[in-house]
């Protein structure tokens, strides 16, 4: 990509949010209204609430569940989306009971969770990992079930079975669909993180947002959901990155049938 091509997908990326930002400034610009303060204070609160101490004692721990929690549902997820993709029998035992509990909303779960492991980190792990774990689950089994019918063949002609298969064909042709459900599951573990830190926590994020919240601290509150945006938008950025190495063959290839 030219250098000029970089710089217009930056500015567009960052267009919306500046005026979004802009916008916000003027319209609150002078409120007097308690619950809806001007950004002007809630920047000057960002900056005295959010310290490196306060960084290291809160944020830290929730990316660290987080993260646990994310990969935890895209082992579990990928794994079984592997095996119920490529069995048909296990899939026809298995959709009705994973429909059943895909249905399920994850924080309706969370009073369960706590029944079984307790207040700690691993209750929000757990709780983080419920709702990841599906749209993984279910990209992985349509991209196995996408296999091209072709190289499938080909594969068994020469020989190509059991794990050789797995490897050389069917988890590079559902790649681009695995990516696809762990780019949604991001989205959805970062909300988990902050429901299940609102249930019997001494810190993380959604904690000290809600003690904020219960204090009466409003423009410290808005700093905090300021904050997760920004961190929402970062671990974007970051997953892009990712992405991009990782599938930079499907990309690539993609560009090359769109030139042709």
């Amino acid at each position: 990509m030219s250098v000029r091509g970089a710089l217009r997908r930056v500015l567009l990326a960052v267009t919306l949010p500046v005026a979004l930002l802009a916008t916000w400034w003027f319209a609150s610009a002078g409120s007097t209204d308690f619950y809806l303060p001007p950004l002007e204070t809630i920047l000057e609160k960002f900056t005295e609430v959010w310290t490196p101490d306060r960084l290291r004692s809160d944020v830290v721990p929730s990316l660290l569940r987080l993260t646990a929690g994310y990969l935890l549902a895209t082992a579990v997820g990928i794994a079984l989306g592997l095996a119920v993709g490529t069995h048909r029998v296990l899939r026809d035992l298995l959709e009705p009971v994973l429909e059943l509990l895909r249905a399920i909303p994850p924080p309706v779960l969370v009073p369960v969770i706590m029944l079984f492991a307790g207040i700690g980190d691993t209750m929000k792990i757990i709780v983080v990992a419920s709702g990841c774990v599906w749209p993984i689950l279910l990209n992985t089994v349509e991209g196995v079930r996408a296999v091209d019918a072709v190289l499938d063949d080909t594969c068994r002609s020469y020989g190509v079975t059991g794990a050789s298969r797995l490897w050389h064909l069917v988890l590079p042709s559902a790649s681009p669909q695995i990516v696809t459900g762990m780019r949604q599951a991001l989205s959805i573990g970062i909300i988990l993180m902050v429901i299940s830190e609102m249930f019997a926590a001494s810190n993380g994020l959604g904690f000290t947002i809600v003690q904020f919240q219960r204090s009466f601290a409003i423009p410290e509150m808005w700093s905090g959901v300021l904050l997760l945006g920004l961190l929402g938008f970062l671990l974007s950025l970051l997953f892009r990155f990712a992405e991009n190495r990782v599938l930079a063959w499907y990309h690539g290839l993609r560009r090359a049938q769109r030139d042709s």
